[in-house]
C-alpha cells in the first residue's frame, strides 16, 4: 500500500481504527475521519496520518469534509465508508432524516459522490482494480426491508433500533451494487462486507447489546482487529477476482442478503430516492 491514500470514515474507534493501523503498517497514507476530536486525533497520530472531523448527522459538515479531503489529497486510492451506528431511540437529524439512515447511509453516499471524480481520476493513473470503495455493511441486512415511502422508519415499532439498522445496512449493500454499475469501466471497484459480530462500542446504548455484553461478561464476538480484517483485505489485496458490487460475509464472497438486494431495478430506484434526500430541504 506504499504511496496509496486511504480515507476511513468512522476511523476513531472500533474496526475503523483497527483498519487504519493495519493499512498504515502496509505503507498506506491514512486519513482518519471521526466525530470525536480527541479519539480521531489520537488514531491519526498513532498511524502517522491526518485527522478530519465531521458530524455525519449534518450533511453540510459532510460537504465541508469533502472539500477538505479534495484540497489535501491529489489522489484517493481507497475510500472506506465505515461510519454509522444504531440508535436506541427514534430521532431526526437537522436535515430531517432519521439518524440511522443518514449517519449510516446518506452521509456516506454524499461523501462518496463528492469524492468520486477524484477517485475515478486516480483509477486512470493506477493499476487495474487497485482503486476501491469499500462499504461496511452487516448480516443485519437480512432483517431489512426498505420502503421507498418510509426511508425514515417512521411507521411500525422501533425494536431497540434494529429495524432501522437492518434497513441502513441493506442500504449499504444496495448502494455498493448500484455504484458498481455506475462506475463500470472506470477502473473503480466497489465492495461491501459484513465484519462479523464485533466486540466494540457498537450499539452500546441498545438494551439488546447491553444484555449480550452482560451475559457474556463482555467476551462475545470478535475483536476489532478481527472485524477489520475484511476491510483491510478488500482495500489492500493485489487482485480481487469477484466482480465489483460483491457483498462479502467476512472473507467469503456472495454473503446472504435480503431479497431486495437481488433486485437491480429496486437498487436504481433506491438510489434516486436517496439522492433526493441529499438536496437541502
Amino acid at each position: 500500500m506504499t504511496g496509496r491514500t486511504v480515507i476511513i470514515t468512522g476511523g476513531s474507534s472500533g474496526i475503523g481504527a483497527a483498519a487504519a493501523r493495519a493499512l498504515s503498517a502496509l505503507g498506506a497514507q491514512i486519513a482518519v475521519v471521526g466525530r470525536n476530536p480527541a479519539r480521531t486525533q489520537q488514531v491519526a497520530d498513532s498511524v502517522g496520518g491526518n485527522a478530519f472531523l465531521a458530524d455525519f448527522g449534518k450533511l453540510a459538515a459532510v460537504r465541508e469534509l469533502a472539500d477538505e479531503l479534495l484540497e489535501r489529497y491529489p489522489d484517493i486510492h481507497v475510500l472506506a465508508d465505515n461510519a454509522g451506528g444504531m440508535q436506541r431511540t427514534r430521532a431526526l437529524t437537522a436535515d430531517r432524516n432519521e439518524r440511522t439512515v443518514q449517519e449510516t447511509h446518506l452521509s456516506g453516499m454524499l461523501l462518496t459522490s463528492l469524492l468520486l471524480p477524484r477517485i475515478s481520476q486516480t483509477a486512470t493513473r493506477s493499476p487495474e482494480g487497485s482503486v476501491r470503495i469499500v462499504q461496511t455493511a452487516s448480516a443485519a441486512n437480512l432483517m431489512g426491508r426498505i420502503s421507498l415511502d418510509d426511508l425514515d422508519t417512521l411507521s411500525g415499532p422501533w425494536a431497540d433500533g434494529w429495524r432501522a439498522y437492518g434497513r441502513a445496512k441493506l442500504a449499504n449493500i444496495l448502494f455498493a451494487q448500484e455504484l458498481a454499475r455506475r462506475t463500470e469501466g472506470t477502473g473503480v471497484r466497489v465492495y461491501s462486507f459484513h465484519p462479523g459480530l464485533v466486540r466494540t462500542r457498537f450499539g452500546s446504548g441498545a438494551w439488546s447489546m447491553s444484555v449480550l455484553s452482560a451475559v457474556t461478561f463482555g467476551h462475545y464476538g470478535l475483536s476489532a482487529e478481527q472485524g477489520a480484517e475484511p476491510l483491510v483485505r478488500l482495500a489492500s489485496a493485489d487482485r480481487i477476482t469477484e466482480p465489483s458490487g460483491t457483498y462479502w460475509d467476512r472473507l467469503k464472497p456472495n454473503g446472504l442478503t435480503a431479497p431486495q438486494a437481488k433486485d437491480a431495478a429496486f437498487a436504481r430506484a433506491f438510489w434516486k430516492a436517496s439522492e433526493a434526500r441529499l438536496v437541502p430541504r
